[in-house]
This record gives C-alpha cells, structure tokens and sequence, in this order.
C-alpha cells in the first residue's frame, strides 16, 4: 500500500490510499480510502506507518518541566556585553552589580515597579543570564542605593567614551510628575507634563552630538532651566576632565549671564538662539533684513551688541504657516469665550469693574494671546477689539529664529551651526522615550532623593543600551538608514525623510518583503523564542535535565546578528 497525491488544478490535492496487485502480466492498482480530508501531520503519520518506520510518541521521549521567554532577554544581554556594561559599572562581580544589570534589562523590556519587576523576570530567561540571585524588592532598593554611589565613576567613564576635546556637548532639562508629597526634590514648577496640580522633579542630560546619553542630574522640581546650566558646565570640566568643549542649549537654558561667564573660560564655547524679544529688536534697528531671505533661507550677520558672536539667521516657511495657522485658531478660540462676558455686561447679568474683569482675565491666561486684544473694561461696559498692527508686527518674524554663537567660522560654517544647535532634537528624543511607554521614567513613586536619582541613573543606563540597539536595527526598523545624507541637506528646511525610509513606511516591509518592526515589535518577535526545561521520562532521579531553545526564524537570526556589530 501507498500513499498518492493527485494534483487538482486550482483546488486541494487529492490524497488516496492505494495498493498494487498484479492481474496476469498487468500490474494494476485499487484506491482503498480517500484521505482527502485528514489533516497533512495525519496523512504524514500513515505515510511512515507504510513505510515500516517505528513511530514513537514525542511524550516518551521528553517531557517539558517549564518553559520561559528567551529570545528578547539574549537580545538586550548580548547588546549590554557589547557595551561592555558590567565592567562601566564595577569592574568587580558582585550581586549589587548582577541586580542592577538586571534592573537595566528590565527597564528595557518590561519597564515597572521594583515589586512587578521581580515578580516578571521569573518568567523569563532574564535571571539566567544576568546571574542574577533570589532577592526581593528590598534587595533591588539597596542595589540602587549602590549604584548612586558610583554615579559619577560611571558618568566618567561615559564621558571618556563619547566626549570628545571641542566636541559638541547637547544639554537640555525636562521633568516629570511625582506620586506622593513627601520626597524633598518634588515641587510645584513648570510642567512639562501637563499634569496641573502634580508635584515634580525636575532632570537635565547631558549627551554628544549623536544624542548618546553621557550624564544625568537631578534638581528640584520648581528650578528653572538656566539655573542648572553652569552646574553641568563644572562637572564636564571638574568631573570628566574636559577643558574645550562646544556646548548646544535652548534659548532659555544659555542666558547672557552665563554667555559672560563662558566667555571668561578659556575653550568653553556655544551655540543657543535669540529670544523673542531679542529678536524684535533686530527687526526694529533694522540689522534684521528679510530681503536677504530671498536668496536664501539662512545669512549670517554680526551686531555690535553681540561682540565676538556670529548670527545665524534662519526663515523656515513650513514653521510661518504653523505659527501663523496656531495664532489665528488662538484669537479665534479667545474671541468665541469674551462674547458672551460682552453679552453678560451688555444685558446687565454682569457688573463691576473687578468682577468682569476677573472673567475676562480666566479667559485671557488660557491661551495667552491678551497681547493682541485692546481690551476696555468699565463698571458697566466692556468691549474688545483684535490689534491688527500688533498681530502684523508678530507676524512679520513668523519662522525666523536666529543662532547666536562664538565658534570661529573656520571651524564651523553657517550651515554647521544651524545642524549642531538643531540637535537639540537628539536630547529630546531621548526625553521622549525615558518618560512615556518605551522606559516609563513616570510617574516617580519613590519617597527618598537618592532614589529617585537613582531611579533617574537606572533609565539613562536603559536608554543608552536601547540608544545602541536601535542603531544596531536601523535595517530592520522603520527608521532611516540614510544618516549620513543629512549632513548636505538643507538644513533649515523641515526634515525630510529619505525615499527608502518612506518606502518602509507606506508599504510596512523591508526591501525583501518582510515586515518592517518598531523597537517594541521586534523584541516582541524575538520573545517568541522559548526555552524549555526537559528530562527524559522514565530516566533515574538524579540524572539532570536539560534545556532546549526554540529554532530562530531568519528574521530573529538576523536581529541578533545585528546585535553583534555594536561597538563603543
């Protein structure tokens, strides 16, 4: 007897049972059963049955005690061997070390609380391979406590590697929203969060010019950007060693004052922008002259009240007709509330100079364009009107932005200048991912200071494992492998994504036809790949068992492999 398959055209095969007999000289065959309908492992099965093969019951031959996700935890542990982390935090084993590294991975791929996070990893492979030992949360408090110790041996050490003599040095401050009213860092300042009421912390990162995370510092949460300024500048010369540095701050981080103080610091030069206000009296004396942007979208210019600067003035027309579009939705939004406080007091219901003018004033601060509307408030009467002028005159600087900065221009041309201050965007990414799903740095829930710095510490070491792996993916993930193209493009004009990377996107698959992932889709991926805890039924108590690992598909094969051209 044997199995055969007839081909039927668009259709399923036809699987029949047949055996040859032979009639005379004539060798014939008769179908015995249709095997059509048996699913394919079934019809394998009979096949070998046929054949006189000895089938044997995968349960007799091992027997599966546990199984963890695997294939996600190689990934983040292979990409920390390569950053050599173990050794950048003590270059001495010991189980605070094994603890942290493990805190690290998990901030990564599970990133919770210290009491979820040992609850978690148990699941996976993750104790394996970080050595980690049996310890509860108590015993991660304590790791941390650890690791802020040694911060700034570790912060040295990333400096050594990533700052360079003259480089660039990115500087920015964000914060994020507290839980509880007991820790001595939380206050009430600037909510970068939207989060009105919360109590938070305030934290600055210091990166290269590649957005590679170097040093983080913690501040209280009502301290204001300038004031943490100079404290950074101290630690990059005191701490790290380095004397000559450029270094990138926002408008409201790099202040005349420390402009000066710079100044007075032999190697210490920046690069910020003007402030509004800074910027309309350029227009004003007429140093600012739009005409030239006519040319081009970027000139520079000097001005005697900037001695020994250089001014990069930049027109970004895509930016004009958002601030033009935002600004008109704002007056508009505004107006539609102050007509019916002007119907109120027209109609009587509302009198009272200080009463209507407590109205018109809620109104005014939510969304603070007051300074476009001339306002007439009596006992009795109120009305208003847009300013025309005043909104032309804002109008008239829409897009523009000017660089300042103290570079020579033989070091570093127009167009350089505009590239480097634009890198701020690099600390802010980084922000971007600390603080919302990828490592969840909020909200803090910690009560002591130095853990909530050490709670800082631990997502500025995840984000720099996955600041790695992500360059190490860029083929696979969505993101834009033409790097190096952006240093010859124009570099006012908003960015453009390159031809491949849109490709990626509309299509949602590599140039192979595979799909193309996020960060979060690909570690996903790879923890598909399990490791299973076996024995051999039947075998004596003291023989031990052994561990299988799911095969690699081509894809995963391929993110690993990637892993391994990480280098510092």
């Amino acid at each position: 007897m044997h199995i055969h398959v007839i081909p039927n055209r668009d259709s399923p095969p036809t699987v029949l049972l047949r055996e040859s007999y032979r009639d005379g000289k004539t060798v014939k065959k008769r179908t015995l059963a249709n095997l059509s309908s048996l699913p394919v492992a079934q019809i394998e099965l009979i096949r070998q049955v046929l054949r006189g093969e000895k089938l044997v019951a995968p349960a007799s031959l091992l027997e599966i005690d546990a199984s963890c996700h695997h294939g996600h935890v190689q990934a983040v542990w292979l990409a920390m061997q390569r950053l050599g982390l173990a050794q950048l935090l003590c270059t001495r084993p010991c189980a605070e070390r094994q603890r942290v590294l493990a805190m690290i991975a998990a901030r990564v791929l599970s990133p919770d609380s210290k009491l979820a996070t040992t609850r978690w990893w148990d699941t996976t492979t993750l104790p394996e391979l970080f050595e980690r030992d049996a310890c509860d949360e108590q015993a991660l408090y304590a790791a941390m406590d650890w690791l802020l110790e040694r911060q700034d041996a570790i912060q040295g050490k990333l400096a050594q590697r990533h700052l360079q003599p003259g480089g660039i040095v990115l500087y920015d401050l964000s914060s994020s929203y507290f839980e509880g009213s007991t820790c001595e860092l939380a206050a009430l300042g600037y909510n970068r969060d939207g989060k009105r009421g919360k109590l938070q912390v305030n934290y600055g990162l210091l990166t290269d010019g590649r957005g590679v995370p170097v040093a983080i510092s913690v501040f209280e949460g009502n301290t204001a950007d300038a004031q943490t300024f100079m404290p950074q500048v101290a630690q990059l010369r005191e701490r790290f060693g380095i004397d000559e540095m450029v270094l990138v701050g926002d408008r409201g981080m790099i202040a005349q004052t420390h402009i000066d103080a710079l100044r007075a610091e032999a190697g210490l030069q920046w690069i910020t922008a003007l402030k509004s206000g800074s910027l309309r009296v350029l227009a004003s004396d007429g140093a600012l002259q739009f005409g030239l942007f006519d040319e081009r979208n970027l000139f520079e210019f000097t001005h005697v009240d900037y001695p020994g600067e250089r001014l990069v003035a930049c027109r970004n027309p895509e930016l004009a007709k958002m601030r033009a579009h935002k600004r008109q939705a704002l007056l508009e939004a505004t107006v539609a509330l102050l007509e019916p406080i002007r119907q109120r007091v027209a109609a009587g219901r509302l009198k009272g100079q200080d009463r209507i003018g407590l109205c018109v004033g809620k109104v005014l601060n939510r969304y603070k364009v007051g300074k476009h509307l001339d306002l007439e408030i009596g006992d009795a009467s109120f009305a208003y009107a847009v300013n025309e002028a005043r909104v032309a005159q804002e109008a008239s600087l829409d897009g523009i932005y000017v660089i300042r900065t103290a570079v020579p221009r033989e070091r570093m041309d127009s167009d350089d200048v505009v590239r480097n201050y634009k890198k701020l965007s690099q600390v802010e990414q980084a922000f971007r991912s600390m603080k919302t799903v990828d490592l969840e740095v909020r909200p803090i829930y910690h009560r002591l200071a130095d853990r909530v710095r050490a709670h800082l510490l631990l997502c500025m070491l995840a984000y720099y494992v996955k600041w790695h792996m992500m360059q190490a993916w860029r083929p696979l993930l969505f993101a834009d492998e033409e790097q190096a193209a952006k240093a010859q493009r124009d570099p006012v004009a908003p960015a453009r994504r390159s031809a491949s990377a849109l490709r990626k996107v509309s299509s949602r698959t590599l140039e192979d036809g595979t799909p193309a992932h996020s960060f979060d889709s690909l570690l996903h991926h790879l923890s598909t790949i399990v490791r299973n805890t076996c024995h051999h039924p039947g075998a004596p108590a003291q023989e031990a068992t052994f561990t299988l690992d799911t095969a690699p598909d081509a894809k995963q094969l391929q993110a690993l492999e990637l892993l391994k051209t990480i280098a510092v």
